[in-house]
């Protein structure tokens, strides 16, 4: 009976033991869990809030993108309008049957008084020939010059030339108005 009794009481302490093991296994193995939720909860929350910013980034660039991409296309269609209307003007000076034409050259002739001294040779444009033969009386005719209209006047000897040539006149028109050609137009 003592045996009996000496199992039984290893077998209460062990089943004792036993339980405080378990008891002290599942106190750990949910510390060792809420811990394990706690750092997920913590990668996540990171996770989450990397992924916001960078969401959030390249947002950003999207629009700034599609702003930068618009502002292009208004430039180059601002360009093309532009292009556009240089052209229509020289289409006009090119035209022979221009509306003022042959009062333009005269004043362009007067202006080439003012700073032509000595013997000077007016080189006209192909379309302008014949109405420049007749209103510089002046100056010698010389070759033709290629152009839109106007002449170029040059000393006898090649020495100095003054371009009044429609070309070179819208040019500089074309330069110095552009920003207001720019305003009007856009």
């Amino acid at each position: 009976m003592a045996l009996e009794r000496l199992a039984q009481d290893i077998l209460a302490s062990a089943e004792s033991e036993a339980g405080d093991i378990i008891a002290e296994a599942k106190k750990e193995a949910k510390a060792i869990l809420d811990e394990a939720k706690s750092r997920a909860k913590s990668i996540l929350d990171s996770s989450e809030s990397q992924s916001n910013k960078e969401a959030n980034q390249i947002s950003k660039e999207i629009v700034a993108s599609a702003r930068q991409s618009n502002q292009k296309e208004i430039l180059v269609a601002q360009k093309t309008e532009l292009d556009l209307a240089y052209e229509m003007a020289k289409t006009k000076l090119s035209d022979a049957s221009l509306k003022g034409r042959a009062s333009l050259l005269k004043h362009l002739l007067s202006e080439a008084k003012k700073v032509g001294e000595g013997k000077m040779v007016l080189r006209p444009t192909t379309i302008d020939r014949s109405a420049l033969e007749d209103a510089s009386k002046d100056y010698s005719i010389g070759e033709e010059v290629d152009g839109m209209g106007g002449f170029i006047l040059e000393a006898a000897d090649g020495s100095i030339s003054f371009d009044y040539r429609f070309d070179g006149l819208l040019e500089e028109a074309w330069s110095s108005l552009l920003p207001k050609i720019t305003g009007e137009l856009f």
